[in-house]
């Protein structure tokens, strides 16, 4: 019998990339998944470090998977929190773990020496399970956003050839491809290529009916990228803005203000009234004060953007907002926090209902469940669609209801 595989994936898509070629590599050094983590003879997880919230999920995880693992078994962990952490969380742990492995080191059973030619980025993956995927172009960032500590253990960016992003996509026969990187819009840009991401995006599109672009830099958005996703079969902008008061971005070491965010909005809704917008803010970030908050919730209020998520402030040792001045007490961020949330709520139940009445196209991602352009996998609503309807098919339904940020669909009736 071979020896079997456990991999529990904390944090962004990046690292469910990162576990699929981790996966890859398992099934072809011969392991198979095991059933659940008791089971497993290699228990590995993949951890996050981004905010404090995150590296405490990580550590809550490695100590509940170390509880219920077998006696036998070999329980590793790696991604973010091992990056950065390195000897100084294997130190921590203790006997808890067998190993704490960084990005350059190949997941095995005795994992012995480390690979420096081992590559995440261009290793192969298992045969993917639903209709879309993520496909990671780049690894690092290059910016130094003030808040931002990943450029600290992911490096600089490094961009996949585009020969190797094609030769993934087409091996994954998906009918949606998500691309995804730290920074995508300046992809291409380490390696010199002035027209990187839109030649990327053009090639991919040529082999997947829909793509999907997360994490764009605003000021990395060329016309011609912004012209080609306007026009494409999934008009979805996924805006990296973080805050909208002049001041406090360039606190923050960002490029932008409300204006010029509204402008570019403005911009490609000009070009096609149906374009569905993403993004994050920051709240709490050192310094703001209640005109930049007032500011915030204009923007979201004119602007109204159909998802949007609020995330407090952490304060990351070795940023540059670590030791700036201005902390802002945690019971202002939670008040600003609930109003900007109540806000967007209303925003966002007014543009479900909107679509009630509506024939959209959606993607069957699993039996009675499907997505519009509209819908980015796994973080925004989905549409309840009719059972028969198949895994991986396109189909045309009309929308019946709204419920939350979910919609319900029929198919409707021909004549």
């Amino acid at each position: 019998m071979s020896e079997r595989y456990w991999i529990e994936t904390l944090g962004c898509p990046k690292n469910e990339v990162d576990s699929e070629k981790l996966e890859g590599t398992l099934l072809r050094d011969g392991m198979t998944l095991a059933d659940s983590p008791e089971s497993a003879d290699l228990v590995v997880i993949n951890t996050c470090a981004f905010i404090e919230d995150a590296r405490k999920e990580s550590i809550d995880t490695i100590y509940q998977l170390n509880n219920v693992r077998n006696d036998k078994s070999e329980l590793v962990v790696t991604g973010c929190l091992a990056e950065r952490y390195g000897s100084t969380l294997k130190e921590a742990l203790g006997d808890d773990v067998n190993s704490v492995l960084g990005f350059g080191v190949p997941v095995s059973l005795s994992q012995k020496p480390t690979a420096p030619d081992f590559d995440l980025l261009n290793l192969p993956r298992p045969t993917p399970s639903s209709p879309w995927g993520y496909v990671k172009v780049a690894e690092g960032c290059d910016r130094i956003c003030g808040f931002c500590s990943i450029p600290s253990f992911r490096g600089p960016q490094r961009s996949r050839s585009i020969d190797s992003i094609l030769s993934e996509v087409e091996s994954m026969e998906l009918s949606e491809v998500v691309l995804v990187a730290q920074d995508l819009a300046s992809y291409g840009k380490d390696q010199k290529q002035k027209a990187g991401m839109i030649h990327l995006y053009q090639e991919v599109s040529k082999a997947v009916e829909w793509v999907r672009l997360l994490y764009l830099y605003p000021s990395s958005l060329s016309e011609t990228l912004i012209e080609a996703i306007g026009s494409s079969s999934v008009p979805y902008f996924d805006l990296s803005l973080q805050h909208v008061s002049h001041s406090l971005l360039r606190r923050m070491r960002r490029w932008g203000d409300a204006d010029k965010f509204s402008e570019i909005i403005k911009r490609i809704r000009m070009l096609n009234d149906k374009a569905t917008f993403r993004t994050n803010f920051i709240v709490g970030y050192p310094g703001e004060t209640e005109n930049d908050h007032d500011a915030l919730l204009r923007f979201v209020e004119e602007n109204r953007i159909d998802w949007c998520g609020f995330f407090a402030f952490s304060r990351e040792e070795g940023t540059y907002a670590y030791s700036l001045e201005g902390q802002i007490e945690q019971s202002l961020v939670n008040e600003r926090l609930i109003e900007l949330s109540e806000l967007q709520d209303s925003i966002t139940s007014a543009k479900r209902d909107s679509l009630i009445g509506e024939d959209i196209e959606v993607l069957v991602d699993e039996v009675g469940t499907g997505r519009s352009f509209r819908e980015a996998p796994e973080i925004d609503g989905v549409i309840r669609i009719p059972k028969h309807l198949h895994t991986g098919q396109f189909a045309t339904v009309r929308v019946v209801e709204a419920v939350g940020t979910d919609l319900v669909a029929i198919q409707p009736q021909t004549s």
